[in-house]
């Protein structure tokens, strides 16, 4: 059996994909349309999401947060205006590099203390920060559902137990 953190990880990885999926289902201006919502466009959810995965690796690879800071603009500059495949490439090329550093880590559970200049230290561990990610995509991809449905079309399960049911059927 996986380690948790990683099953947890691997449901993000999931959820996403059901999202752009269910996207790729729906009329193409969806995408980019603009609406009153907690994000002005479905677009830039998915760029938020995305920018704060890449950031939370960062944290979780050991970099400082001022280091962080300094990519922050040209990590948002890189997801402004792109295509939602491109974007979904960006998805699957951020997945492989966790799945890399998971790999490099002897335990999940090893103890970390990233520096916030605002927040002070944090005395956590890998798997925290792996549920942190995970919780901030499911969060976000409720948001999209919402403007969905605000737009006049359903939004798509990506409960994590709709994911163990999809696992489950895979054996």
């Amino acid at each position: 059996m996986k380690p948790h953190a990683l099953q947890l990880y691997d449901y993000h990885v999931w959820a996403n994909q059901r999202v752009f999926e269910h996207l790729k289902e729906l009329p193409q201006d969806i995408y980019h349309k603009e609406i009153q919502s907690v994000f002005s466009s479905i677009s830039e959810v998915l760029a938020h999401i995305y920018a704060t995965d890449t950031i939370w690796l960062s944290v979780m690879s050991g970099d400082s947060f001022d280091e962080i800071a300094k990519s922050r603009t040209q990590l948002r500059e890189s997801t402004k205006g792109k295509s939602m495949d491109e974007i979904q490439r960006l998805f699957f090329n951020l997945s492989e590099r966790y799945k890399a550093f998971f790999d490099r880590q002897e335990n999940l559970d090893q103890s970390i203390s990233p520096e916030h200049p605002a927040f002070g230290r944090l005395e956590t561990n890998f798997f925290e920060l792996v549920q942190h990610v995970v919780n901030h995509g499911t969060y976000h991809r409720g948001n999209i559902t919402a403007m969905l449905r605000q737009l006049g079309y359903p939004g798509v399960m990506t409960d994590y137990v709709v994911y163990l049911y999809a696992m489950n059927t895979k054996k």
